[in-house]
């Protein structure tokens, strides 16, 4: 028998269908990575980056599967590569494409230039693949190719330029990472000024920073400042471990980490030339976990406890001593072991994961047990939850529509 109000207003019924199948639709959507499509380029406080100077390594749609496992949503690459941004389309992730250094000079003499690979790169994988930044170079700056230095800022105000013509420069930031070569002294934090041979050449990218609202970026590695000085240095300083610290006597401030101490010598080199309100974001760090013979520092035990101490730091959503405001965010530095990269052994092998999706240690991620947890492993996970979510998303749909008839 039907329900009273079903024979006496019919059209109530048929107005509630397509508004309570909306609404359904509306929910899916909004927890389905391709739903709402935000502006916010770095999610959280982690990410990751995503380095393939290796042949053996998973595929793109392995590696996508693998960081929504994870919940990483913040991804950082070296280059523009089709395939990588064909595979992070409708995922939701968040990821800054690098524009390298062989493509500075071209990108700094020609807007046109710019234009053309800002349309190849950029817009036409938009809005599906989340493109959120695009770094320009990387370490050039303090580099060995100093004919690189006046073509920086140059070739990012032509990338900018070309998405401001395309309508895409409020969803896209400009960035460029420096290493800390760019600093002439670095201890105490307060000390640290940039070089003056570098000055020159970094004012007018921190101008244009300023201008347009993008961070400091700065690839930051203990693991290296302690390999330089071990005599010195504490390694429990530099491993997030309990340990006395350091003093900075001129700002009355005391360092539990050397993380904290690089990060806030940024500041100090940003505040003595004049941008003491620009944020400083940590876009590569790391710790080997295997090295030469003279780098006995770089091992999996060391390697684990400062990723594993790095990540509950990350997830304190805490600034520096010098910046206690502000959120340190971090990418990770990096996502496999690349054995195609040339230098000691250690560069081979800062990978959370190993080439071939083995993981190299377990930082604390959930569902990880041990080293021999594998790609294969993380596959199977997915697309069972997969499957559970496409059960009760077809549950719910058929449960609305027994209500309803």
């Amino acid at each position: 028998m039907s329900r009273g109000w079903e024979v006496s207003k019919p059209m109530k019924k048929r107005s509630e269908f397509p508004v309570q199948f909306l609404l359904l639709l509306l929910l899916l959507c909004s927890s389905h990575p391709t739903g709402v499509f935000s502006i916010q380029g770095f999610a959280g406080t982690y990410g990751i980056n995503y380095g393939r100077l290796a042949d053996n390594i998973p595929s793109p749609d392995e590696v996508v599967r693998l960081l929504r496992q994870l919940k990483i949503r913040n991804i950082r690459i070296f280059d523009s590569d089709h395939t990588i941004l064909q595979a992070f389309s409708r995922t939701g992730l968040n990821l800054v494409i690098g524009l390298n250094n062989g493509l500075v000079k071209d990108i700094n003499s020609s807007a046109d230039h710019a234009v053309n690979w800002v349309k190849d790169n950029v817009q036409s994988f938009l809005p599906i693949t989340r493109i959120r930044g695009i770094a320009i170079g990387n370490e050039i700056l303090g580099g060995s190719d100093s004919d690189l230095y006046g073509a920086l800022v140059g070739a990012m105000k032509n990338v900018h330029d070309a998405l401001k013509k395309l309508k895409l420069h409020e969803q896209i930031q400009i960035t460029t990472a420096h290493s800390q070569a760019v600093f002439s002294n670095s201890y105490p934090p307060s000390s640290c000024r940039f070089r003056d041979d570098i000055i020159h050449y970094m004012k007018p990218v921190l101008e244009f920073f300023q201008e347009i609202g993008s961070p400091f970026c700065l690839n930051a590695y203990p693991f290296l400042s302690y390999m330089g000085d071990p005599e010195n240095i504490d390694i429990n300083y530099a491993l997030f471990e309990p340990n006395n610290g350091t003093y900075d006597p001129i700002t009355d401030l005391h360092y539990d980490n050397m993380l904290d101490a690089q990060i806030d010598a940024a500041y100090a080199a940003l505040e003595s030339a004049g941008y003491n309100k620009m944020e400083v974001i940590i876009t590569e760090t790391g710790w080997a976990s295997k090295g030469d013979s003279n780098e006995v520092a770089a091992t999996v035990r060391n390697a684990r406890t400062y990723n594993y101490n790095l990540r509950k730091r990350l997830a304190k959503r805490k600034g520096t001593p010098m910046r206690p405001k502000s959120v340190l965010k971090a990418y990770i530095f990096a996502l496999f072991n690349e054995y195609q990269k040339p230098g000691p052994t250690s560069e081979r092998n800062f990978g959370l994961f190993q080439a071939d999706g083995t993981i190299a240690y377990n930082i604390g991620f959930q569902g990880i047990g041990s080293s021999a947890y594998s790609l294969k492993d993380f596959q199977a996970c997915y697309h069972l939850s997969l499957y559970a979510i496409t059960l009760a998303s077809s549950a719910a749909v058929l449960l609305l529509l027994t209500r309803l008839l």
